[in-house]
């Protein structure tokens, strides 16, 4: 089978978290950069990871990579890459691009161009003009100090999108990211797990999800999979792995709750059409209440902070309770994402680990509480990426 040069793309400061994904699905062989990890697979990997990834953004296949200075170079070098081995007569091909420190910075000029040098190259190669009614095959580049790297997008939609969200409430966290929390935390599927603010769910369905090893693009589809030079077969493989992966549900429910019962239902509509209604136990209650008799757990969750209910004072006062309500829970790791500076003076006590990452756009810090670790166990070691992005060690 053929060799290609993929792309998972992630926010900026989980190549890492991708990157031992990509290392679990097989690809060791793997290059890194702000928000790429780059690998080399055969055909198979396409499938394989759009079903599997849990923190990627989105999987872009490399087309080529060129020195762009200027439009003459971008227009050339674009117009001889071999696009009819992946785009047919009749695909569309819409594109997409980014420019960062390069001379050519206007992203919507260098569409237009990228656009008129591969309808052009078609165009040679089919001899006839291009109607563009059939699959779709999204072309994006990414210009970087003067280089171009042309992928084909093999995702289309990010793969955040699962297909359980039915409605995300307000500010919503991306599915992706919840992922990253779990994967960045040191729980498993044994140990207890408790999200007191948790919204629509997100965080403590992305854990479900890994307690039964479910994929989570078992239920979508991808835009490579309308491409002919991809076998059916790679795809109905694909899936078939993940789904005889699949484990028995864990022995104790996750817990997941919220002071508002509208949130609380769009969690459970997002938890049934993700399949893991049954093991993520829903309450509705004030997080002054949160009490539990278990032990060795984690709380993982993301409160509110400020800049989401514009009310930061408001904010504040849950941190205080929660840390209150906490106090004792010294056998318990806890995981706090917020978008603020200000959690640990209020939350009043010294952060482990701290981690930057990104909501968006809004810069956050993953505050990383740990406590005591379980008997006869050993507590997992520090992963060579939680060395990178801490602040205060």
């Amino acid at each position: 089978m053929s060799q290609v040069t993929l792309t998972a793309t992630t926010a900026f400061g989980l190549e890492a978290v991708v990157g031992r994904e990509l290392q679990q699905l097989g690809y060791e062989d793997q290059k890194r950069s702000d928000g790429r990890v780059t690998f080399q697979a055969d055909l198979s990997a396409i499938a394989r990871c759009n079903v599997n990834l849990r923190v990627g953004n989105r999987l872009l296949l490399q087309m080529g990579e060129f020195e762009a200075p200027d439009f003459d170079a971008f227009f050339d070098q674009i117009r001889d890459l071999p696009w009819e081995n992946w785009i047919a007569a009749d695909a569309q091909f819409p594109v997409t691009g980014s420019s960062q420190k390069s001379q050519l910075h206007s992203v919507p000029a260098c569409q237009g161009m990228a656009k008129k040098a591969i309808a052009q190259r078609l165009e040679q190669v089919y001899g006839r003009s291009l109607p563009e009614t059939g699959s779709l095959c999204p072309v994006h580049f990414d210009l970087r100090h003067d280089t171009c790297t042309m992928y084909l997008n093999t995702s289309g939609a990010g793969l955040h999108k699962r297909g359980y969200r039915s409605h995300s409430g307000e500010a919503p966290l991306r599915e992706t990211l919840a992922a990253a929390l779990v994967q960045l935390s040191v729980w498993k599927r044994d140990r207890p797990f408790i999200d007191p603010f948790c919204g629509s769910g997100t965080i403590a369905i992305e854990a479900a999800l890994m307690a039964r090893n479910i994929a989570p693009g078992l239920s979508r589809n991808y835009v490579a999979e309308d491409w002919p030079e991809l076998s059916k077969d790679l795809w109905i493989q694909a899936r078939g792995e993940a789904q005889a992966a699949i484990l028995p549900a864990p022995e104790d429910p996750l817990l997941a709750s919220d002071v508002d019962f509208r949130v609380l239902r769009t969690a459970r509509e997002n938890a049934k059409l993700a399949g893991v209604e049954d093991i993520i136990h829903f309450q509705q209650h004030d997080v002054s209440t949160l009490s539990t008799k278990k032990k060795y757990g984690c709380l993982i969750t993301n409160p509110p902070y400020g800049q989401r209910l514009n009310d930061m004072q408001q904010a504040q006062e849950l941190w205080k309770t929660l840390s209150r309500v906490t106090e004792d829970w010294s056998t318990w790791s806890l995981f706090v994402f917020v978008g603020s500076r200000e959690f640990e003076r209020i939350f009043g006590r010294k952060a482990t680990r701290r981690r930057k990452l990104y909501n968006g756009t809004l810069e956050c810090t993953y505050y990383q509480y740990l406590g005591d670790k379980p008997p006869r166990m050993n507590r997992p070691q520090p992963r060579p990426d939680e060395e990178e992005n801490q602040v205060g060690l």
